[in-house]
């Protein structure tokens, strides 16, 4: 296997929403999903890894070692079973020992992208343990106060089951009786007309070590934040796309070539420090609220960068 990572990373991405619904909220009727007390918009983790699951999963096949442990409308359970198959099995109706679910937790790690990734609750089942992934998102807010609206829209067609109706010919019957106002039904539409958001991520090389989560990965990992929106269009999300990536590399600074890297992996600056540094705002002068990215301006302070650590703008 690929060694892991050396280096811990944060990272900010801008992505933008225009006439969608960037992540519905289903305790509010799949409204979008808003603070309250700001009014900014808000997009979760989950959404976000989703994204870059599903981009990995179409990218590199779905195959091992990229394969996603969490994938849509599977039971977790059967790949936690496949990863005891693959280790040698269990003994019949005795739960797995200790080192036989490290055995299952480390071929999971090995095969699966997302689970090397962001980690995974697998005791349930035939158990593998849990596994801390290294990549760690936040939700992401807006930079700007969203309106949400609630739109109507004509449906040109019904799905009435009608009663006694079961073959094609029932129901073109059923069809040919009804009143033309009746054969259409109204529905409802959740969205924003504009907003653009700030994602924040973060990666441990420490944990890294534990899942194996390798410089091939981090690549990944990047072409699917910048790609994830470009292959998962639906007429509930509108136009959504990445901005921009700005990734903070921590590479120590220490003469000596051993602290340098125990730096590297610790870190050589906080967090949030790394974040402040770029600063995103709407233009001025322009006419109305932003409805576009060219409408906001954003400003990297490359000057103020700590010692130790190097900036990479994608692309």
């Amino acid at each position: 296997m690929p060694e892991p990572i050396q280096n811990r990373y944060e990272f900010l991405f801008l992505f933008d929403c225009e006439n969608g619904n960037p992540n519905g909220d289903p305790d509010s009727g799949n409204a979008p999903r808003v603070d309250p007390e700001t009014l900014k918009g808000l997009v979760s983790d989950v959404a976000l890894k989703r994204r870059i699951r599903n981009y990995v999963q179409l990218a590199r096949g779905n195959e091992m070692p990229n394969a996603i442990f969490v994938e849509h409308a599977t039971n977790l359970n059967r790949r936690i079973a496949q990863a005891h198959e693959e280790t040698g099995g269990l003994p019949e109706k005795k739960k797995a020992t200790r080192g036989k679910v490290q055995e299952a937790k480390t071929w999971l790690c090995d095969n699966f992208f997302d689970v090397r990734t962001f980690g995974a609750v697998m005791s349930t089942g035939p158990n593998a343990g849990q596994v801390r992934g290294p990549v760690q998102i936040a939700f992401a807010q807006s930079v700007d106060r969203v309106l949400p609206l609630d739109v109507s829209i004509t449906r040109m067609a019904v799905a009435d089951e009608g009663k006694g109706l079961v073959t094609s010919a029932d129901y073109l019957k059923w069809e040919e009786e009804q009143p033309e106002d009746k054969l259409r039904t109204m529905g409802r539409k959740a969205l924003i007309p504009y907003g653009l958001f700030v994602g924040k991520g973060f990666i441990s090389a420490h944990l890294a070590q534990e899942t194996g989560f390798s410089e091939g990965d981090l690549e990944l990992l990047w072409e699917a934040l910048l790609n994830m929106y470009e292959h998962d269009r639906s007429s509930s999300k509108g136009l959504m796309a990445t901005r921009k990536l700005y990734v903070f590399k921590h590479v120590g600074t220490d003469s000596d070539s051993a602290q340098r890297g125990r730096q590297a992996m610790l870190g050589c600056a906080p967090a949030h420090r790394l974040f402040e540094l770029v600063e995103v705002k709407a233009r001025e002068g322009i006419d109305g609220p932003p409805r576009s990215f060219a409408d906001y301006e954003v400003t990297v302070r490359e000057d103020s960068l700590p010692a130790g650590v190097e900036l990479i703008e994608q692309p």
